[in-house]
């Protein structure tokens, strides 16, 4: 049985249908039981943040897709551990590498890895890079007009489809060989900004514009739904540039045997979604 955490989200999501597809038994973590699912895969409730309300969903649990950033992890893998899991694949990130406690993001992702590491728990380290996803956060603007505003625009990113971190994923809860290997993945490509508004327009048959924000202008909207310390930390990484995110790694088709999606098949995929 392999237990998923972050069932409901862009990855989880994913990894919960591949595994399904494959006839491998998958149990979803939910915070409400009404959250829908594969036929065949069951919902447990339990919360993150509660290790205590886990115990039922590690039961007979063999390997778990884990997120990161939950204060009480430690606690959390011990009472995996000791139900009997025995494998953790742990959705992290590229800033992991920096080990820079003085950054929010960095972090919560370097004290989850160390986490996994002390479990006593065999592990696979996924980082991805920023997710193809994060597009669909220019829908609100979209609906206003043709025009997409966008943050760091002379940045480029080798951006990564959910889907395939989900693919991924699953090899390394199900098959063998990938234990404490640590898996850097990236789509095909690195895009600035720019060039992602153009494959989307593309694929959706509008005329968009993009437009850059100045750090002032960046700083302010992201601060509107954004904690001070997160904002901080994406200034860190893409405006002083202590983490390059533009590297583009091979990781995604050496474990799934495929090459990963570019930008342009994965708005093809959600086209409907922007539309």
């Amino acid at each position: 049985m392999f237990l998923i955490t972050g069932a409901t989200g862009n990855v989880g999501s994913a990894l919960v249908g591949t595994l399904a597809e494959a006839g491998l038994p998958a149990r979803a973590l939910v915070r409400r039981r009404e959250a829908a699912h594969p036929d065949g895969v069951e919902a447990v409730l339990g919360d993150l943040n509660r290790p205590e309300s886990l115990d039922e969903a590690f039961a007979g649990v063999d390997a778990m897709f884990l997120l990161p950033g939950y204060a009480g992890m430690p606690e959390m893998l011990a009472r995996a551990r000791s139900a009997g899991v025995r494998h953790v694949v742990l959705l992290s990130g590229g800033s992991a590498a920096l080990e820079d406690l003085t950054n929010a993001i960095s972090r919560y992702m370097t004290l989850s890895e160390r986490a996994v590491r002390d479990s006593g728990l065999t592990w696979t380290m996924l980082r991805p890079r920023a997710f193809m996803s994060n597009a669909l956060r220019w829908l609100p603007q979209l609906r206003e007009g043709d025009v997409v505003r966008v943050p760091f625009p002379n940045v480029r990113v080798a951006c990564v489809a959910p889907e395939d971190i989900a693919a991924v994923a699953a090899r390394a809860l199900s098959g063998g060989g990938h234990e404490g290997r640590i898996y850097d993945l990236t789509g095909p490509q690195s895009l600035l900004p720019a060039d992602q508004v153009a494959v989307l327009a593309d694929a959706i048959g509008r005329e968009l514009r993009c437009v850059g924000l100045s750090d002032d202008e960046a700083r302010a909207e992201m601060e509107q739904g954004t904690p001070a310390e997160y904002v901080d930390a994406f200034f860190s990484f893409y405006g002083d540039g202590t983490l390059d995110e533009s590297q583009v790694f091979p990781d995604v088709e050496k474990v799934t045997g495929r090459p990963p999606r570019s930008f342009g098949e994965w708005a093809a995929l959600h086209a409907d979604d922007f539309r």
